[in-house]
């Protein structure tokens, strides 16, 4: 495995960490612009009921993707270390593994998602004008589900063995398609939201199968087949071990976000708007910290593999700090730029009041967020999750959604967005301490014990 990948054992850390973090920034970025794409091509040429249509119906399904989103992680964790002990044999079990997965978890889901789409919307309360566009889409994108999981538990394998680059051409493959598509199947065929699903999920798969094609023709040693050819017992409890509780804590997070956007819907659409605008700009932010965070894990996971524990000292603490050094510097970049920003997306001065706010105070806080998340991803790479999982799930439900409910109680709703730097200096606090406190991570880092 020497072509095409960051070896994070050796070289300077931090020049590897950020070679390895930036083809994942881009693909962030990417994402983040086809997003935006795609909000425009559906407003502009199917109207603001499937617009809607299209909100209510992502939220499920990217709460059952944030599982698969979590084990395809869980393969990194475990390639990466296996890839750092150069034991090629265990790599070629977990691929085989990650691949049966795939088929024996996707599968079912396309099928389920089918029946369940409507079942699933009428819990949400989706409104009657967009119930026939919702189940349509719904019911396309759960059929998608196979390619997406497939497409996610490659990178994960490709993050594992360092090679970070490959899944950014992914990327920029699915995301030109998904863009054509859209023109084609919307604006020139009319198929309005169906088609714009239908994009989404034909993208998904040309991803999955170019994927496949990369890893056997770059990657030959893996041997990844097309189908599965079998599983290890032991590699697959050790897969759904260490990435199923990072996938639950990323959907309770999605059901979280949707606890906290109540409250937000209860000051009005003025500051419903404010909030929309001020997220096109604060979500930037989060994409260094995604690509960073990414970029930990493979380097505490291959350092962990190899017993480097000298090394694994020198960045543990590095990465998160410089982490939180860069999303504090470009926090305080966007925060001077941001009235220019955000008035390409609206020209309402009282949106604009709403959001300047909103960003000031989160872009002012989020280094909290990267360091922590910095942290979480270097204890996840050795395989200690349970943690890490512990204080993500009570930094939002037991610190951002009651402390969100108190300010909009107590104080002045349209100042919830102070849940964020409260909840983030507690999960920043939290982390820390189990640096300094943690037995487990002691052992590791001073004498190397095996955990």
């Amino acid at each position: 495995m020497e072509q095409k990948k960051i070896d994070m054992t050796t070289g300077p850390i931090m020049k590897n960490v950020f070679l390895f973090a930036l083809p994942i920034m881009l693909g962030n970025i990417l994402q983040y612009l086809y997003t935006t794409v795609d909000t425009l091509v559906i407003g502009r040429y199917c109207g603001e009921t499937s617009l809607a249509a299209v909100g209510t119906s992502s939220q499920p399904v990217e709460v059952l993707l944030c599982i698969f989103l979590g084990i395809g992680t869980g393969v990194s964790i475990l390639i990466s270390q296996y890839v750092g002990a150069k034991d090629v044999e265990k790599v070629r079990q977990a691929v085989d593994t990650a691949t049966f997965f795939v088929f024996v978890s996707g599968i079912p889901l396309c099928v389920i998602g089918y029946f369940a789409a409507p079942v699933i919307l009428r819990w949400m309360g989706a409104p009657a004008d967009t119930w026939d566009a919702a189940v349509t889409y719904t019911r396309i994108v759960f059929f998608g589900a196979l390619g997406n999981i497939g497409y996610n538990m490659n990178a994960g394998i490709l993050r594992g063995a360092g090679d970070s680059k490959a899944s950014l051409w992914f990327l920029v493959v699915s995301c030109i398609t998904n863009i054509v598509l859209d023109f084609l199947f919307v604006a020139g065929f009319g198929m309005d939201v169906g088609g714009a699903a239908l994009s989404t999920s034909l993208a998904m798969y040309l991803s999955w199968i170019i994927s496949i094609v990369y890893i056997r023709k770059k990657f030959p040693e893996l041997e990844l087949p097309f189908f599965p050819k079998g599983f290890d017992l032991k590699e697959l409890k050790q897969i759904i071990l260490i990435g199923l509780p990072i996938g639950l804590n990323n959907s309770l997070y999605s059901f979280g976000h949707v606890a906290i956007q109540t409250l937000v819907n209860a000051q009005g659409s003025t500051f419903m708007a404010g909030n929309s605008v001020a997220g096109r700009v604060t979500g930037l932010s989060n994409i260094a910290i995604t690509a960073l965070s990414s970029a930990a894990t493979t380097f505490s996971g291959q350092n962990y593999g190899a017993k480097n524990f000298d090394r694994l000292r020198q960045g543990y603490i590095r990465i998160p700090v410089i982490s939180g050094m860069v999303t504090l510097a470009a926090g305080l970049c966007m925060i001077s730029l941001r009235m220019p920003i955000l008035r390409i997306f609206t020209p309402d001065e009282a949106v604009l009041m709403y959001a300047s706010r909103y960003v000031v105070i989160l872009l002012l806080s989020q280094w909290f967020y990267a360091i922590f998340n910095g942290i979480i991803c270097v204890v996840n790479g050795v395989g200690l999750i349970r943690y890490s999982t512990i204080v993500n799930i009570l930094m939002l439900w037991a610190v951002r959604i009651p402390s969100a409910y108190l300010i909009n109680r107590y104080f002045d709703g349209t100042y919830i967005m102070l849940c964020f730097p409260i909840s983030f200096s507690f999960g920043m606090i939290m982390m820390l301490s189990y640096y300094v406190f943690s037995k487990k991570w002691k052992e590791i880092i001073r004498t190397g014990l095996d955990t």
